[in-house]
């Protein structure tokens, strides 16, 4: 049968230079802060410039809500909470990172541990920025604790604990989908009718833009102000993970923070991975799991799911492209909402 799209989508394998001046581009408000340790950027159009201000001041706040309850690098977070505390009790946690907490675990089941929020047990060991790697031994010692099926949780009382000592979680994989998500219901509830909010790879976009989809650039991995593409969107959400946004060389070796779960190792199949979904959580996710689950299996899990394409760039800089990509009207068969 026909597939139904959510949007038009159109992949455009070269550069590409969006002709044209934007409509009433002082209606058009935006902003750019640091936050959750990447640059969080929101932009909406409304014909008040002050309601406008109000609405972006409040993503930003909610930016900084959630990683006050998620960052794995505060002290105080929920999270940094959970790590210390779970391996000895249950924690009762909130409704929103239990939910959160659950789709990863769902993600974890649908990808057969290829997504894991426990791969922090030995994530926690890489230190990007003074290009430390855990020893091959620590690796070794370390890597029974990446399981999620170490993360018990209790939907009675909202609770979560850990099977063993030594389990870490980290929810770099999902965590930014989920504060899009939650910017963009912000915005929606302001009555803003064309925006994006964008985390760093993670973007959202509500409406177009003013009567033209958003262009959003796949970038070359290897090339940091080149792009292999272009592509137009509406009413959708888009996520980019890279082997190019935390590495080091390092004795020869690219050592980047997407992970293996069975190897505690840089997955190395993949150069880049993009999902287009209809929301950013989702599309975060699938991201970091078909990096590692490389080319062929990742897109054999992304044709199984209804309402998701993907360009993934590979170890060559070569493009591959689920077929939704090349006609709207593509027949894919059933597929599976994630």
């Amino acid at each position: 049968m026909n597939r139904p799209y959510y949007i038009r989508i159109y992949l455009i394998v070269a550069a590409f230079m969006l002709t044209g001046s934007d409509m009433s581009r002082a209606d058009w408000f935006k902003q750019e802060q640091a936050i959750m340790g990447t640059l969080i950027r929101v932009e909406l159009w409304h014909m008040d410039k002050h309601k406008a201000e109000r609405a972006i001041q409040a993503v930003m706040n909610e930016m900084h809500r959630i990683d006050g309850l998620m960052s794995p690098y505060k002290e105080d977070s929920t999270l940094s909470h959970i790590n210390r505390e779970a391996a000895r009790q249950a924690v009762r946690i909130d409704a929103e990172l239990f939910e959160l907490i659950s789709r990863a675990q769902y993600f974890s089941r649908l990808t057969n541990g290829a997504f894991d929020i426990s791969f922090a047990s030995i994530g926690r060991h890489y230190d990007y920025r003074n290009k430390i790697h855990p020893s091959d031994e620590q690796i070794r010692r370390e890597l029974r604790h990446i399981d999620y099926r170490h993360i018990l949780l209790d939907d009675k009382v909202h609770s979560i604990r850990f099977a063993m000592p030594g389990v870490t979680i980290d929810l770099g994989g999902i965590a930014k989908g989920h504060a899009v998500d939650s910017a963009i219901k912000i915005l929606k509830k302001l009555h803003i009718r064309h925006a994006i909010v964008s985390a760093g790879g993670d973007s959202r976009i509500i409406g177009d833009k003013r009567g033209r989809p958003w262009m959003i650039g796949i970038r070359d991995p290897r090339k940091a102000r080149a792009v292999k593409g272009m592509i137009p969107l509406v009413d959708s959400a888009l996520s980019t993970s890279g082997d190019y946004e935390r590495y080091f060389v390092k004795d020869g070796e690219h050592f980047h923070h997407i992970l293996r779960p069975d190897t505690g190792k840089s997955a190395r199949m993949l150069r880049s991975v993009t999902i287009i979904g209809p929301d950013a959580t989702t599309t975060d996710a699938l991201s970091t799991s078909v990096f590692v689950l490389g080319p062929e299996k990742g897109l054999e899990l992304v044709e199984r799911l209804a309402d998701i394409e993907a360009v993934l760039i590979d170890h060559d800089n070569r493009l591959h492209y689920s077929s939704g990509l090349l006609s709207a009207n593509a027949n894919k068969g059933q597929k599976n909402s994630p």
